[in-house]
């Protein structure tokens, strides 16, 4: 998404420079050719180099310092910018942007670019709450540039507050919402997936689960976040990443999974219910450790969890419902059974048995079945791939692609 987008990284004299460095990494890693700027005060914390290296590109901070004499180097800069974001943006070059003093290579750039400026202050949380502060925020924004709010946490300064320097990856997320193309299919639309498996509680150490690895439920959160759509991603305990763009709700058990569905439920376009979910909870959860006995075999009476699936078919208005079936046997007419009982538009099965498939694997074999009867067979291939062409199919068959002109 940010390949061959061009990053101008202002960085002024806090503290938080060092976030700063990061920030720098995670774009060029995202893909982006990213160029460094630095204040003479950013030089005490972190050295020139450091970003040289995070970003295999010269780091600019003197102005009169041409390294290519064709050019004049912060007008070239400022030409070269798609984006240019300040971080951390202290209060000194807040007030200087805000008044039009460009007395440094970085307030100079920052006046003669036409490219989108984003400011990323970090700050003591007094110094933040100060009026002069909020003057100048004030005049920036009615300017037209784009504020990331600190967040609040402990600070350097050993106040606690707001004034932290928004983290790294969620500047990266940003950046690259901001470069989504914006004519994507599911662009204004609300995806929401739930992956992987439970955990129902027998007593603090022990729990009834599955082999579920929610590595097909995550592929078809990021293919929704590629498509353009808001993501919701709903997820049991699993050890994967966390897909960019895509907002994480973790969950436990059948019950905690069931309330977050619902609660983002009503205004979904379509709902992906990809986790497996257990079927049965213990009846009742010990507060203490169950301990072994000798004498007789100990029984765990079992009560039935909410059929969610079930339940989303019952309260289903304009949403696309989308089931999955792991099955070991008969697996197109227990796919299909499944599909009309719980009033689904869609249903995805595959035969967990199949060695191109099934829990854990990084490929999958699957069927759509749509409610039209339409069957449509996907041989192995990975998840990630598996996902963007099943949702791919999905969003034609619905007619959900509106945000093209074809």
């Amino acid at each position: 998404m940010l390949n061959d987008k061009k990053i101008l990284i202002c960085v002024t004299g806090g503290i938080a420079v060092y976030k700063a460095v990061a920030l720098v990494s995670k774009l060029s890693q995202a893909g982006a050719n990213v160029k460094v700027i630095m204040t003479e005060s950013a030089k005490e914390f972190v050295t020139p180099l450091t970003f040289q290296a995070m970003s295999r590109n010269d780091v600019y901070f003197d102005t009169f310092d041409e390294k290519d004499s064709r050019v004049i180097a912060h007008i070239d800069l400022a030409d070269w910018a798609d984006l240019v974001i300040v971080a951390p943006a202290t209060a000194n070059v807040l007030g200087k942007v805000a008044n039009g003093i460009a007395d440094n290579m970085v307030t100079t750039t920052l006046l003669a670019t036409t490219a989108e400026i984003w400011f990323a202050p970090a700050m003591n949380v007094h110094m933040y709450e100060n009026q002069a502060v909020k003057r100048n925020i004030a005049t920036l924004a009615s300017d037209g540039h784009r504020f990331i709010e600190p967040s609040e946490g402990f600070l350097a300064c050993g106040y606690v507050g707001r004034g932290r320097l928004e983290e790294p990856e969620r500047i990266v997320e940003l950046v690259k919402a901001h470069f989504k193309p914006k004519n994507l299919p599911l662009t204004g639309k609300k995806v929401v997936v739930t992956a992987g498996p439970t955990r129902e509680r027998i007593d603090p150490v022990r729990y009834i689960s599955n082999f579920s690895s929610g590595k097909m439920g995550y592929s078809m959160a990021e293919a929704a976040a590629s498509l353009g759509a808001e993501t919701i991603l709903i997820s049991g305990p699993v050890s994967l990443d966390k897909p960019a763009g895509v907002k994480i709700v973790d969950v436990e058990s059948a019950a905690e999974m069931f309330e977050a569905v619902r609660a983002e439920y009503h205004d979904a376009t379509i709902v992906i219910k990809s986790a497996a979910v257990a079927d049965y909870r213990p009846a009742e959860i010990h507060t203490q450790k169950i301990k072994k006995s000798d004498d007789d075999d100990s029984v765990i009476e079992l009560a039935r969890t909410t059929d969610i699936l079930q339940t989303l078919g019952e309260w289903k208005e304009d949403q696309v419902l989308v089931g999955f079936a792991a099955e070991t046997e008969n697996v197109i007419e227990n796919g299909k059974g499944k599909l009309q009982r719980k009033n689904l538009d869609y249903i995805i099965v595959n035969d967990v048995t199949d060695p191109g498939g099934g829990f854990g694997s990084d490929t999958n074999v699957v069927t759509l079945i749509s409610k039209n009867g339409t069957y449509h067979p996907y041989s192995s291939m990975p998840k990630k791939e598996l996902a963007t062409v099943l949702l791919q199919e999905i969003v034609q068959e619905e007619g959900l692609d509106t945000n093209n002109d074809s």
